[in-house]
């Protein structure tokens, strides 16, 4: 196996192995990428199905929803309600990502092993992501599942990442 790009990123995932609890981990898997938890997506969905969004500006509806959503959490807050997320055994800080991998930052992968995970991508708006992954070493893990929003989100991160270290090595320069 050739070593895959990976360039440093400080995000950190939790996970447990894929086999403990496979149909309750595929259907959060499923929930994060539909939003069921977020009735105004799903508004929102419908109503550009319907095509009422068509004279919208298309940010600014955006940004209204991000704030609706905002006064949603704010609500749970206050309410103390937390979200309703699948129990996950291991959380580590990821050190650095790939288009198709990601390595983490300590030694604690089992190399083979499949693996359900969760991570908190620092992307406006802020959200977790669903990811199911094999470990290629004890560090080094391979994506094998993550919804297609969820990857091209991953991909523009990792980009800018990229960029963001290329601009820091010149300015050392």
């Amino acid at each position: 196996m050739s070593t895959p790009r990976l360039v440093k990123a400080p995000i950190s995932i939790c996970f447990s192995e894929e086999n403990i609890d496979k149909e309750v981990y595929e259907r959060e898997y499923q929930q994060l990428s539909e939003s069921d938890e977020d009735p105004i997506s799903q508004w929102l969905k419908l109503a550009k199905a319907k095509g009422d969004t068509r004279e919208t500006d298309p940010i600014l509806l955006e940004l209204v929803v991000e704030l609706h959503r905002k006064i949603d959490s704010l609500e749970m807050f206050l309410k103390d309600e937390v979200p309703k997320r699948v129990s996950l055994i291991c959380a580590s800080a990821i050190e650095s990502i790939g288009f198709e991998y990601f390595k983490m930052e300590t030694e604690i992968l089992e190399e083979g092993t499949l693996y359900y995970g969760r991570i908190e991508m620092p992307i406006y708006p802020k959200h977790d992501v669903g990811v199911f992954f094999e470990a290629q070493s004890s560090t080094l893990a391979k994506i094998i599942k993550m919804h297609d929003r969820d990857e091209k989100e991953w991909n523009a991160y990792m980009t800018a990442r990229e960029r963001v270290l290329i601009r820091e090595a010149r300015e050392k320069k």
